[in-house]
């Protein structure tokens, strides 16, 4: 008897080989029609598969979470199929999963352009609603290879041929078309039904630019129509908010050609850098932290030592000088312990908190850049505990504490923690990965947190908590992390004296905030719409005159405020006072102070906010109160 374990609990018996299908039909006819894919033993599958031993068994339906992506990943091949249909002689290459959809590379005699996917689309319907039934079959390598070249998909037969010898693979077919695939799918296309496609780009096949170009289609997929209107939706406010575009908007930043993934930063953006960097700062001082500064480069040797230079090199970025190679920093934790070093600390030292606006560099790929979201030049609000493993929990108690409140000051309130367990490759032995992953969850649970596993995620010397917080329009980005290091004290030789007056390495933890400071500006220019809170805002108000009569006094007042500290401009342009409030809202200044000759005789301003409403006239002293009381320091 084979026993199929449910998620309830309960179990069901049968005398013979069964399929996911078949048993979610013994369950009901109910759950049979809504079936997409099993989960055996934690590892998802076709409902077609057949089980022949004892098993616990998931029914994956729309409404379980790993139902998304065998939705994308069948509608990859629902893509494919329509593209052959319409263009005969197109090849297919690849099609993953990726997030909010997926894509699908294709070589054809011409490249494919965005006039071609509503006919795509359209037939990708078509298919869906000719309900086709969606099988696996397995085939040898060898075998494969020739039914794919006789098919005359040269690019999937020299797919197949980079696989090891004796393996067998795993073909799936809907109708006349079939591809390569580990699947799993849905069992017949007309599970498919919330789907659009989205662009054409281009792509080298392998990613290789001594390669043919492919025409890549990206798509995305979703359960149903309320979930697919509700991404393009949010994809249209995204555009509005793109943080490019309002930086261009507001005179923030820029990026050219000449320097790839770097940033000129102008005055005003560097406005909103200074904001976020002086309130850091404090978080530092009130933190218990020491701030540092170390090189930008450094010798090999140290990033040999660090472990960097086995499980980083491709990232970094090398010169060299007297026949010395150095490296740029793509992290400052290894220039924080030369600190450490410098001197013998005894255990009654400990925790000794170092905290950097490290600039950092990183050699991403081209492709991978997006505006000040992901660069090559960056500076992190990074810091680096040395503390005893007594002291771990109270200190990822206090961070996390910290983290909480600095998101909450930023406009974040929904926030999610994720622990990222050991990868491949890492350092160190599977004991130490133990004990440095049940050091952060005993750490969480003594903060009251619950928190998702990630397991695979951490950094190669160690595993961390991650927060993930999700912005106005419902995005989530990864921020702030607090890692555990068993392994770069000991190999950069940090010691510290212990109780017995034996030489012990410190435990080493890795922790920042904002994580980089370019990529958090954008996310806040994008969460705020360019809308910042008052104290982050670029230009905090403007003085702006009615007539010639009342310049004097704006210098005045303009000059008293910035006095006192806060980011004020004075409008004299010989304009009409409708138009400076217009422009001035535009470019999303917290408050217009508008003076005329009524304000001026009475030593007043009247005061506008961005969003229209008439706050009256007050005192330049009584709107620097103002001011004050909207600073979250």
């Amino acid at each position: 008897m084979i026993t199929i374990t449910l998620p309830d609990g309960s179990r069901r018996e049968f005398d013979h080989p069964v399929s996911v299908a078949e048993i979610a039909l013994s369950i009901g006819p109910g759950l049979a029609k809504a079936a997409l894919a099993g989960k055996v033993d934690g590892e998802l599958v076709d409902t077609g598969f057949r089980i022949d031993r004892d098993a616990a068994l998931e029914i994956v339906t729309d409404k379980h979470p790993d139902a998304l992506e065998v939705v994308r990943h069948s509608t990859a091949h629902l893509l494919a199929q329509a593209v052959q249909r319409l263009f005969p002689g197109a090849q297919v290459t690849i099609g993953p999963v990726i997030d909010n959809g997926f894509y699908y590379d294709f070589a054809y005699e011409r490249p494919f352009t965005p006039e071609d996917l509503p006919a795509i689309e359209a037939e990708m319907q078509k298919i869906a609603r000719e309900a086709l039934p969606v099988s696996r079959s397995v085939k040898p390598r060898h075998e494969a290879i020739a039914f794919f070249n006789g098919m005359g998909e040269h690019y999937k037969a020299e797919i197949i041929a980079s696989i090891p010898d004796g393996e067998d693979l795993s073909l799936y077919t809907q109708g006349e078309f079939t591809d390569l695939c580990r699947g799993p799918h849905v069992p017949a296309t007309d599970k498919l039904r919330s789907f659009k496609l989205m662009k054409v780009a281009g792509a080298y096949w392998r990613g290789d630019h001594n390669n043919q170009m492919l025409s890549r289609i990206y798509g995305t997929a979703w359960l149903n129509d309320k979930d697919l209107k509700a991404y393009l939706l949010q994809l249209e406010e995204a555009e509005k908010r793109d943080h490019r575009k309002i930086a261009r908007q507001q005179d923030l930043f820029h990026m050219q050609e000449e320097a790839p993934g770097l940033v000129f930063w102008h005055p005003k953006g560097w406005a909103i850098w200074q904001a976020v960097e002086q309130y850091m700062r404090k978080v530092y001082r009130n933190s218990g932290y020491d701030e540092v500064r170390c090189p930008q480069i450094l010798d090999v040797s140290l990033w040999q030592k660090s472990g960097h230079w086995d499980n980083y090199q491709e990232n970094m970025f090398f010169t060299e000088s007297e026949k010395r190679t150095y490296a740029l920093k793509p992290m400052n934790c290894p220039g924080h312990v030369q600190v450490f070093n410098h001197g013998l600390h005894s255990y009654r030292d400990l925790p000794i908190r170092y905290g950097e606006f490290g600039a950092c560099h990183r050699n991403e790929p081209s492709g991978a850049l997006h505006g000040i979201l992901r660069v090559r030049g960056f500076t992190q609000d990074d810091g680096h505990v040395f503390c005893t493993e007594a002291q771990i929990e109270s200190e990822v108690t206090a961070f996390h504490q910290q983290a909480m409140q600095v998101y909450a000051d930023f406009g974040f309130t929904d926030v999610q923690v994720k622990l990222a367990l050991r990868p491949e490759p890492r350092l160190g032995d599977d004991a130490t990965w133990d004990k440095a992953e049940e050091a952060l969850r005993s750490a969480l649970r003594a903060a009251g947190v619950e928190w998702e596993e990630l397991p695979g995620e951490g950094a190669f010397y160690g595993p961390k908590i991650e927060y993930h917080l999700r912005d106005a329009i419902g995005r989530t980005w990864q921020l702030g992390t607090m890692q555990v290091d068993f392994m770069m004290p000991g190999r950069l030789g940090a010691e510290y004296v212990d109780e017995a007056s034996q030489r012990r390495h410190p435990v080493m933890l890795h922790r920042a905030i904002v994580g980089s400071m370019e990529r958090f500006i954008g996310i806040l220019i994008e969460h705020h719409a360019g809308q910042f809170p008052t104290w982050l805002a670029p230009v905090q108000a403007v003085v702006v005159n009615i007539t010639d009569a009342q310049a004097d006094y704006v210098v005045e007042v303009g000059k008293s405020l910035s006095n006192q500290g806060f980011r004020v401009e004075n409008d004299l342009r010989n304009e009409k006072i409708g138009r400076k409030i217009r422009e001035h809202t535009l470019q999303r200044v917290p408050y217009l102070l508008v003076v005329g000759d009524r304000e001026k005789e009475d030593g007043l301003v009247a005061v506008r906010t961005r969003g229209g409403e008439d706050l009256g006239s007050m005192t330049v002293a009584g709107f620097a109160e103002r001011l004050r009381s909207e600073d979250v320091h």
